[in-house]
């Protein structure tokens, strides 16, 4: 009996932790929705909708006290103070605009220290102290880099190296489609430059950005630039050309293909200064009906039709093709490596040119212990889908399109959709957690086994059977 009444104990206390568990998850204090289709998220993924009714939210990223700090374009630098209860729990509890500058439209970054936060506009990047726990900046900023301006592509993305601390990258796109000036490497339009902003003395004037050392030219609009912080690489994603002709044919609908591009390493020069073809030589991504196929296969460059002192074979010979292309028009717009430098995640914001919508989407691409992409050069499928919207058919105008990503300290990956000025979380299951999203049963990649990462209301509910084993065999 005594054994019995023990059993029966056990019984209640792994029945009660077991609702309590369920109840964790099925209950947030966050009870946000989206008001068009809801997005669907990979099997092993879920995430909420954490914040909404933003102007323009863009670049974003954490402080050392867990803060989210944001760029809405049109309005300024904003302070998010956060409730986090765990998994993709959160919600918040307080926003503060720490600088109203509608200039502002894209680039943030922050000092290893935390102490100096960065941000710019089309022309100019300034700093500001930033003091975290009063969440405040100092009431002027400096101006660190200047003598960016151009029309078209006005976010000037900003990345401090962690490699090479001091060393502030900063990326500039073209002043239209397709640029003439960005042919000539001191028309500073279409590169990436890096500035040593840690020699700065107080009293130095602002770095024209003609000064800076260039990282790579010929890049159209890398709007998103990233560090591997494994292996140190430097990756960008490029926005390609509309309304692309060949052999006066129209071909823009697949082509030119959206690029993954390498850099080198900020403490080597190899791979470092390089030209990747804009605006003569372009990636192809569809090869199905390409005018004069040949040779060229995905990933692989070809000559503009006004470009006619160019041949496929000079054009990849003379420059230097992406690591990776992707279909075109899916506008990536950033890029945000894993602390282990096993994934880097991209955010697709979508196509405005065709007439079926792509992109929309965020994904992930596997990265080897090379620092390279495991996919090969020529690889359609590279990208795996992480959240994606349900019908494309809805956007632009009734869907999320990403725009920035961050990763917080417990690994969960947040990103801005400018275009309906919401902020998601999503949540990988092996950080915990249950999120408000969908999933779906199609790309499960990770490779765990089925009892690795088993989710709290199932390693309970191993227990209670458990308990109920043994309270039958007494």
């Amino acid at each position: 009996m005594a054994l019995r009444s023990a059993a029966a104990t056990a019984l209640a206390a792994v029945a009660s932790l077991l609702a309590q568990g369920v109840a964790a998850q099925d209950e947030c204090s966050n009870s946000l929705e989206v008001s068009y289709p809801a997005p669907v998220a990979a099997d092993g993924w879920s995430y909420r909708l954490v914040a909404n009714n933003f102007t323009r939210p863009r670049g974003l990223l954490f402080d050392a006290d867990g803060n989210l700090l944001l760029i809405d374009a049109g309005v300024g630098l904003v302070h998010l103070t956060l409730r986090d209860d765990g998994g993709s729990c959160l919600s918040v509890e307080e926003t503060t605009t720490l600088v109203e500058n509608e200039n502002l439209n894209h680039g943030i970054e922050l000092s290893e220290d935390g102490n100096t936060l960065y941000a710019s506009t089309s022309d100019s990047v300034f700093s500001w102290s930033y003091d975290s726990g009063d969440r405040s900046v100092s009431d002027s900023n400096r101006t660190l880099v200047n003598n960016m301006t151009n029309a078209d592509h006005t976010t000037r993305t900003l990345l401090l190296s962690r490699q090479q601390p001091g060393l502030l990258l900063v990326s500039r796109g073209s002043h239209s489609n397709e640029d003439p000036e960005a042919g000539n490497i001191d028309s500073g339009h279409s590169q990436i430059r890096a500035f040593n902003i840690g020699a700065l003395a107080d009293d130095d004037d602002p770095i024209d950005f003609l000064d800076g050392d260039v990282i790579g030219w010929g890049l159209r609009n890398s709007v998103g630039v990233a560090e591997d912080p494994a292996h140190g690489g430097i990756w960008s994603v490029e926005n390609s050309v509309d309304e692309m002709t060949r052999r006066g044919e129209d071909i823009h609908h697949d082509n030119p293909g959206e690029e993954l591009n390498y850099h080198g390493r900020l403490n080597s020069s190899e791979n470092q200064g390089g030209n990747y073809g804009y605006p003569y030589c372009y990636a192809i991504w569809g090869t199905e009906d390409f005018p004069d196929l040949g040779d060229l296969e995905t990933g692989d460059q070809f000559p503009m039709d006004e470009t006619r002192t160019l041949t496929d074979e000079s054009c990849n010979t003379d420059y230097i093709a992406p690591r990776l292309s992707f279909q075109a028009h899916t506008a990536p717009l950033d890029i945000k490596f894993t602390e282990d430098g096993s994934e880097a995640f991209v955010s697709f914001h979508g196509s405005w040119n065709r007439d079926e919508p792509v992109g929309y989407r965020v994904s992930r691409i596997e990265f080897g212990d090379d620092g390279q992409p495991s996919a090969n050069h020529g690889s359609r499928d590279a990208a795996i889908d992480v959240l994606t919207n349900p019908d494309l058919a809805n956007c632009p105008d009734d869907c999320f399109r990403p725009a920035g990503l961050a990763w917080d300290s417990e690994g969960r990956l947040w990103m801005t959709s400018d275009s309906t000025g919401e902020i998601f979380v999503l949540v990988r299951e092996e950080n915990g957690g249950s999120g408000s999203g969908s999933s779906n049963d199609d790309d499960n990649d990770d490779g765990d086994s089925a009892g690795a990462n088993l989710a709290p209301s199932t390693s309970m509910g191993v227990a209670f059977a458990a308990v109920i084993a043994g309270f039958l065999m007494v």
